[in-house]
């Protein structure tokens, strides 16, 4: 079926105030824009998307956060003699399609803004005893087995039979910038993917720790920043890169054996704050989630984020790893996280899961932490 147009919606940018709302659907019809060639007119709560290539459009119309759902449509006037022919051809199309038949429950749903001789009500009755008419099939408004909706806008009306969900969220790049820590495991890309999915831009800091990892635990986070930066049309994605297995084998050869994972995430997270003041961005986002590994426990997690300045945010933290991995299969990043990278060598026998902040901060006395930070911090690629 041929299509005049794409009707997009979004959701919670229309509970924002006049001048927040603007910003963001000017932000929204960027991003689409950047996304694939095509015109655009955002009228009442609906983006009116007239696409060079239909299928190019349906495809990358997914991937576009600030979209709840969109329906490629067919116009015409909103008049009974017009909406009556182009509904007839439309369902043509529909029977040849096989989507729709004699014996199939139907439904007409009717959405009407603007001044007309008709209500929503008079006009659905209308339309759905053309497609009787046409097809003898019967109506069911209360369970029907097909819908038809005819939106109604001033002079013109679209009528379509498809919503297409969207990932919803606000558009990307409303809300400021984010230091993602991200590894080549299936949780840190789904946690930077939720918070992208809440307008933010992403800096993706990856740290590799050879030679406790091997480099392809360097090639599957490539792989994931890749898959990440196909819902980024519009807005820059930044990757940084640190050489952290000097400071992995200062933890080892200085700190207590048990403390290595301890340490290792502290310096994470320290190294993120300073990336996030040489960048200007707000906060950092990580992928933990409660008592998943040993670095996770709440008291690890209180000791790995002590003296850190900078907000640290983790949207998987109540999750559990089934619901993690749905988000990872639907968002196309947990075939690349199950690629096999051979794991780190760092990890100790029996790591700490208590950890006692003032024992780590002795820990990081003895190692140096602050002089170690400093030159792990140096070797990013900038």
């Amino acid at each position: 079926m041929e299509h005049s147009v794409i009707i997009a919606r979004y959701g919670e940018v229309g509970l924002k105030s006049p001048r927040v709302r603007s910003r963001f659907e000017r932000k929204l019809s960027s991003n689409i824009k950047a996304s694939f060639n095509c015109e655009i007119d955002i009228n009442q709560a609906r983006i009116f998307i007239f696409p060079e290539n239909f299928l190019e459009a349906l495809a990358k119309l997914k991937k576009i956060f600030g979209i709840v759902s969109f329906s490629p449509a067919i116009s015409t006037h909103s008049t009974y003699e017009d909406i009556e022919k182009t509904l007839n051809s439309y369902v043509d199309e529909l029977e040849k399609e096989g989507l729709i038949a004699s014996d199939t429950k139907f439904a007409i749903r009717c959405r009407r803004v603007g001044k007309h001789d008709f209500s929503s009500q008079e006009l659905a009755a209308f339309a759905g005893s053309v497609v009787v008419r046409k097809l003898g099939c019967p109506v069911d408004l209360t369970n029907p087995q097909f819908e038809i909706f005819l939106e109604v806008r001033e002079d013109d009306t679209y009528i379509f039979h498809e919503k297409i969900k969207g990932p919803g969220g606000l558009p990307l790049g409303t809300q400021g910038k984010l230091i993602s820590l991200i590894s080549s495991g299936i949780d840190s890309p789904v946690a930077t993917y939720l918070m992208m999915k809440r307008g933010c831009e992403i800096i993706a800091l990856h740290y590799d720790n050879q030679p406790f990892t091997k480099a392809k635990s360097t090639e599957n986070f490539e792989l994931l920043v890749d898959q990440l930066k196909s819902y980024s049309p519009g807005v820059s994605f930044k990757t940084r890169i640190v050489k952290y297995g000097d400071y992995l084998q200062k933890c080892r050869e200085d700190a207590p054996e048990k403390m290595t994972c301890v340490l290792c995430k502290s310096g994470m997270y320290k190294i993120a704050e300073l990336l996030a003041k040489d960048m200007n961005a707000l906060a950092i986002v990580d992928g933990s989630s409660v008592g998943q590994v040993a670095s996770q426990t709440l008291p690890n997690i209180l000791a790995t984020r002590e003296n850190i300045s900078v907000p640290i945010l983790s949207p998987l933290i109540g999750m559990d790893k089934v619901e993690i991995e749905k988000i990872a299969k639907e968002i196309g990043t947990f075939d690349i996280s199950k690629i096999d990278d051979g794991g780190c060598s760092a990890v100790p026998r029996y790591p700490e899961t208590k950890a006692d902040i003032n024992r780590v901060k002795l820990a990081k006395e003895d190692m140096e932490y602050d002089v170690e930070i400093k030159k792990a911090f140096n070797t990013i690629n900038r």
